[in-house]
This record gives C-alpha cells, sequence and structure tokens, in this order.
C-alpha cells in the first residue's frame, strides 16, 4: 500500500483524521507508540461542549458548534461500520453559581445556541441527588457526552475494516525524514516509513516530537484527574458542573467525576491528594456519592496549548508536514471538525471554516 499520508498518533484527532482522509480514498498509515486511543482520549470526561464556552475564542466556538451538530449522526454511522456504539448521550447540562452569568446568556443569544436561566428549584426537581445551598442555574438541553473509550474503540475497529489504512501500534517515531526542507516521512525503530504527507497528531507529545526539527510548538502535557463511581442507571439523569468540577452520568450508572489541571510535565500518576479533591468535590455536588465505592481513579496529560485553539495545517517551512495537535481540554469536543477541516486543507475541498485561526504559520518558531 502506497503511503500518501502517514499519521503519527491515533488518540482521538489521529484516529478521526485518519478516518476523514481514508474514506475521501486516501491511503494512510496510522502510527501509535503504545496502543490506540490509551491516552487522553481514554482518559477524559466526553462532554461535546467546552466546560464554559463562552469564555472561549472564536476559533474555538467555531469548532465546537460544528462538531456537536456533527456528533449524533456521526456516533450512529461509526456503529454501523464498526458494531461498537460510542454511547452519545444526550443528557443536558447545568451550570450552578457562576460568577458570568449574563456572559453566558448573552454568549448564547448571539450564538444562537439555547441557554436556559432557571430556578434552582426546577433543578432540585430534575436532578434529585444535587447537594443543596446553589443559588443560581443556567441549562443547557441538547449538550450530549460520548463514551470517550468506546468512541476510540469504535474509530479503531472501523480503521481497521478499512483496506486503505494501516495500523501499527507500539511504533514510537523517533524522527523524520527530509528530503531538504521536505518531510518526506517518519523513523521508527522498525526503520523508515515514507509518505507524501506527515500529520503529527501526537497530543501532548506533539511539542517533543517536533522540537527534533528545531520547531517550538507551544504544546505541553497538562495533567487531569478523573474518579469514577457506579451507582443505578438512573442515579443522575444530567451532567452538573459547579466551581470548576462537573458530574457526568453514563447509560450503565456509571458517574465521572473531573478534574484536576496540573502542570506536572509527562508524569501521569494519580495522587492521593487529587483523589481526596475529586471525592470532596463530588459529595459536595451529590451528597449521596459518600455512601459510593470509587471503581475507578486515573489521570491522563491534555495537549496544552495558548487559548486552546489548535494548530490545523501544513508548516510553511517545511513542506509535507502537518499538524493536528494542541485542543487542549477540548480534544473529544473539536475533534469531527478539526479532522474534516484537516481533511479538507488536504484534499483542496472548500473547508467547512475558515482555516486561518488554525494555520501553523507565524504561531510557530523555528530555530
Amino acid at each position: 500500500m502506497k503511503n500518501e499520508v502517514v499519521v503519527v498518533g491515533a488518540g482521538a484527532i489521529g484516529l478521526l483524521s485518519a478516518y476523514q482522509l481514508a474514506r475521501s480514498g486516501v491511503s494512510v498509515t496510522l502510527l501509535e507508540s503504545g496502543r490506540a486511543g490509551r491516552e487522553s482520549s481514554w482518559a477524559g470526561g466526553g462532554i461535546v461542549s467546552p466546560l464554559y464556552p463562552w469564555r472561549y475564542s472564536q476559533p474555538v466556538t467555531a469548532l465546537a458548534h460544528w462538531s456537536q451538530d456533527f456528533y449524533p449522526g456521526f456516533a450512529d454511522e461509526l456503529a454501523g461500520l464498526s458494531g461498537i456504539d460510542p454511547e452519545v448521550h444526550v443528557t443536558g447540562l447545568y451550570w450552578l453559581d457562576l460568577d458570568d452569568a449574563d456572559q453566558a446568556l448573552a454568549w448564547a443569544q448571539q450564538q444562537g445556541r439555547t441557554l436556559l436561566d432557571v430556578p434552582v428549584e426546577q433543578v432540585a426537581v430534575a436532578v434529585p441527588p444535587l447537594g443543596e445551598g446553589y443559588r443560581h442555574a443556567l441549562h443547557m438541553p441538547d449538550v450530549a457526552n460520548v463514551r470517550n473509550p468506546r468512541l476510540v474503540r469504535s474509530l479503531r475497529e472501523a480503521l481497521l475494516r478499512m483496506g486503505n489504512v494501516r495500523l501499527l501500534e507500539n511504533t514510537p517515531v523517533t524522527g523524520f525524514v527530509r528530503d531538504g526542507t521536505r518531510v518526506v516521512g517518519v523513523r521508527t525503530a522498525a526503520g523508515e516509513i515514507r509518505g507524501e504527507r506527515v500529520l503529527v497528531a501526537a497530543g501532548a507529545w506533539s511539542g517533543e516530537l517536533l522540537a527534533k526539527l528545531d520547531l517550538q510548538v507551544p504544546v505541553e502535557p497538562v495533567k487531569g484527574q478523573m474518579i469514577l463511581y457506579k451507582c443505578a442507571d438512573d442515579f443522575l439523569p444530567s451532567m452538573v458542573l459547579a466551581k470548576g468540577r462537573y458530574a457526568i452520568p453514563r447509560r450503565d450508572g456509571h458517574i465521572l467525576v473531573g478534574s484536576t489541571l496540573e502542570y506536572e510535565g509527562f508524569d501521569k500518576t494519580p495522587t492521593e491528594i487529587a483523589l481526596g479533591s475529586l471525592r470532596a468535590s463530588a459529595e459536595e455536588l451529590l451528597p449521596a456519592l459518600a455512601d459510593a465505592q470509587v471503581v475507578g481513579h486515573w489521570a491522563g496529560l491534555r495537549p496544552g496549548s495558548p487559548n486552546g485553539v489548535p494548530f490545523i495545517g501544513e508548516v510553511a517551512d517545511y513542506p509535507g508536514l502537518w499538524l493536528n495537535c494542541g485542543h487542549f481540554r477540548n480534544g473529544l469536543v473539536l475533534a469531527p471538525a478539526s479532522c474534516r477541516l484537516l481533511a479538507d486543507l488536504m484534499l483542496g475541498r472548500v473547508p467547512i471554516i475558515d482555516p486561518a485561526p488554525y494555520a501553523p504559520g507565524r504561531r510557530l518558531r523555528a530555530d
């Protein structure tokens, strides 16, 4: 198989980039240093919205809105192709006691998104396990969450069923192959893998990898820890968020609570301090969780970037080198639009949105 595109990184962004390209007839080799989808994509919460969408710039908003509208139909498509349901679960989301509720409501009106100012008494009826003492609430009824481990498993399986995709797991990339300034492949322990284009979608590791080309890309690891409870299937009917912490219900009664925001380099060791902090937040938000067992506690590394705006496009100083990285806390939220935009640009199609804000261009610096 001729490698038209070599994709480095098989998290949600790399998997979905490969999917978008392969569905358009491109031959793809997808490389992952470990197992596909087991880093940040596995560890996140999967809310199909930025936590506070009104606090982000228009480039993030544009990607988020396109993706939110795309997810429900995409989940059905993936389930049909792979036999694995990503479980896009529309529960709505309540924000409690926001300091900038007026700004949020103004943003929603401007963007044409439904955001309701609701009495706390109404929330208490809609979400029976909610703790007491909250004074104010905003509600976005159409927000979904996707079960991210199932999403990446579904994407992986769908790709494996395509004849024009090759997935190489446990294959770390150690460097790039160049012909002058043009990037024509990557180096691995198993040898060189060449392609017409190389796409870096390596999440938190993207900056470290691109430094091998003396490119200074402001993408850094940001640790996030989460905990998981198992409750009755109907325990929590909606997502809730207060004081920067959220609770997300899955269809089978698992409740995900997160998350921390830690700048600790590439250390993703779960800590007792974070566990205690997350439990305290969980029990304040949903007091009945004090009697529930924590059935999971883990950490992941988000790809932090300035203002959370990802890098999407070709690097002008290195023809053939493309980026789709730096999504920070919103990788799963922004993935469908980011990967569609990437495919549009690579294939010379009319892009779904203006690509200028995401272009590497002056946002990168070569030493």
